[in-house]
């Protein structure tokens, strides 16, 4: 039974990855949420660590994939960033995978995501409309800027260097305060 819902999320990022070149705010922020909870879902059902950090760190190649191709389809203004953050990141997956050393990503962050997720709900919600939604960008774009790096690099850090879980931390650090 284990096996079958780890082959139903993994499925399910799959088809997230595919699905936000067509349609970027619902799919790519649904692989986002998918992927913040998949891990402890997925150890549950009794995934190794070893290998949910190489089925993972793959699954979100695949979201990225996804996230440049929709800025190309839909020729959004920003694409060419999304295009280099995209090569970063892929060199740092692709270090990690052959070193298995996971601070490697720190010093190839994931701006891209952020971004992405940022951008696409601009487009989202000014009806797709791509003048529209880069004139909002270009008006917010250092407040994005800021965010997605002081965000992505924090997260960064507190992921692959420091190696704290934010689950266990505010189980063990945060919620007795509150006991």
């Amino acid at each position: 039974m284990s096996e079958l819902a780890i082959g139903v999320i993994w499925i399910l990022r799959v088809v997230l990855a595919g699905l936000t070149m067509f349609f970027p705010f619902v799919a790519g922020w649904s692989n986002f949420i998918l992927d913040v909870i998949d891990g402890d879902i997925l150890q549950w059902l009794g995934l190794g660590e070893e290998t949910y950090q190489l089925t993972d760190k793959f699954f979100d190649w695949l979201a990225y994939l996804g996230m440049v191709l929709a800025a190309w389809r839909f020729q959004w203004g920003l694409r060419k960033w999304m295009y280099a953050f995209f090569a970063l990141r892929t060199v740092g997956q692709a270090l990690f995978f052959v070193t298995g050393d996971t601070t490697y990503f720190f010093f190839f962050p994931n701006f891209l995501e952020p971004l992405f997720l940022i951008y696409s709900a601009i487009f989202f919600f000014k009806g797709s409309e791509e003048v529209k939604a880069y004139a909002v960008y270009r008006k917010y774009r250092w407040y994005i800027w800021i965010f997605v790096i002081v965000y992505k690099m924090q997260e960064e850090f507190i992921t692959h260097i420091a190696e704290v879980d934010r689950l266990d931390f505010i189980r063990d650090n945060i919620l007795p305060l509150f006991s």
